[in-house]
């Protein structure tokens, strides 16, 4: 009896231990199932569904131009007698880059008021004709005054010869103050001639100072000390300019804007400006557009002002300009390569709670650079695949991934 006891108690513990044997070999190759499942599961890369501002911009290239520029000419023909600036030289505006010798210019400006002091001589002269002719015409009124007022107190007493003499000398000497004045009339007409034409001569006479029209720098230097410089109103000769002068302090940076980006562009509106060539960011604003397209590239040429009072930008030097179009606050928005379009609509791959794949329709709104506005479809927080669609299919489970950027998501796969 005691050893069939002690056999079923020696069962019990075989029994016992084989058990605990099977249940820990279950649980290592379950264990082992699951690690090789979680093997064979792709990765994805995700990116979260968020709520933030939207940016609608376009990056245009283009070459800054300077504000403005100007061959300086001569408007009187001559030599040069001083030229006193050279390419780079700043100038200020009004400030004097030459001064022409110009001979026959001055010889007219001293015949001019050798004219002018003798129309006021004239003018003199006159003016002490009509007191002459004045005083002579008095005497001569008084005297048939009274030889008038005597006849008629007394008829008969003075000849009526002798007051018809009288008479002809009171009108004779009237006459004589008229023609004074007429003479003094023609002086002064005279004089206003002469000073015209000296003010007309010395006006060409000062442009022979040849200034700066406004402040920049000499780019170009045409002529030297001793050039013969011809007048730059002719239009039937080729006149020589003196300077190239430009305008650096502020700069036209000229990008061509597509025609679907016109509508929303705006006067006023600030640009990031960055000049690879100096690595380095600039802020313009849109100062004018020609407000209509070109046939050839259907874009509209635009300028953008950028200040350059320290004349670190130069003429010529290429820029990528960004243009801001619209922008929107607290918008749910996507990644665009999250998103593929059909001709029935847009749809994304949504991995869900238990990491499987699902394809959901949207309805997007306001596309920026690099995001797009959802109206419908999504949620926030969602997880959308990015980067390789084309290798997931519905219903598929994955490892998401979570990225930022494109170059995340293309690093993580």
């Amino acid at each position: 009896m005691e050893k069939q006891k002690q056999f079923f108690v020696a069962l019990g513990i075989v029994v016992i231990l084989g058990s605990v044997i099977a249940i820990r070999l279950w649980g290592s190759n379950a264990a082992q199932a699951e690690q090789a499942t979680a093997a064979e599961l792709r990765p994805a890369a995700v990116a979260v569904v968020t709520r933030g501002p939207l940016v609608s911009a376009i990056s245009l290239s283009g070459a800054f131009r300077p504000y403005q520029e100007v061959d300086v000419h001569a408007k009187v023909a001559g030599y040069i007698r001083h030229i006193y600036v050279d390419v780079g030289d700043k100038v200020k505006a009004g400030q004097e880059l030459a001064v022409l010798e110009v001979p026959e210019l001055n010889a007219q400006v001293v015949g001019a008021r050798a004219d002018m002091r003798c129309n006021q001589d004239a003018i003199r002269r006159s003016r002490s004709e009509i007191e002459r002719a004045r005083s002579t015409h008095v005497a001569y009124h008084a005297a048939y005054t009274r030889l008038k007022q005597a006849s008629d107190a007394r008829p008969g007493l003075i000849a009526e010869q002798e007051l018809d003499d009288a008479l002809a000398k009171d009108k004779e000497t009237e006459a004589q103050v008229s023609s004074a004045e007429a003479a003094l009339s023609e002086a002064e007409g005279q004089l206003g001639v002469a000073q015209a034409n000296l003010e007309r001569l010395s006006a060409l006479e000062s442009y022979a100072h040849i200034t700066a029209p406004f402040p920049g720098v000499v780019t170009k230097r045409y002529a030297d000390t001793g050039a013969l410089i011809q007048a730059g109103t002719a239009s039937d000769t080729q006149s020589m300019p003196v300077v190239q002068l430009a305008e650096w302090s502020r700069l036209r940076l000229v990008v061509p804007v597509p025609e679907s980006s016109v509508p929303k562009l705006h006067i006023g509106s600030s640009v990031q400006v960055h000049v690879s060539a100096l690595n380095r960011d600039f802020q313009g604003k849109v100062a004018r557009f020609a407000d209509a397209l070109s046939d050839e590239t259907r874009t509209m040429h635009t300028e953008i002002d950028v200040e350059n009072p320290d004349g670190t930008l130069k003429d010529g030097m290429y820029a990528e300009a960004k243009l801001v179009l619209s922008q929107q606050a607290g918008v749910l928005t996507v990644p665009i390569q999250a998103v593929e379009r059909t001709a029935t609509g847009a749809t994304v791959l949504v991995v869900d709670a238990s990491n499987r794949i699902e394809q959901r329709p949207v309805q997007l709104g306001t596309e920026g650079s690099d995001r797009v506005a959802v109206l419908s479809g999504l949620a926030e927080n969602d997880k959308v695949v990015v980067g390789n669609r084309g290798g997931f299919r519905a219903g598929e489970r994955v490892v998401p991934k979570v990225v930022k950027t494109n170059l995340d998501a293309e690093a993580a796969l």
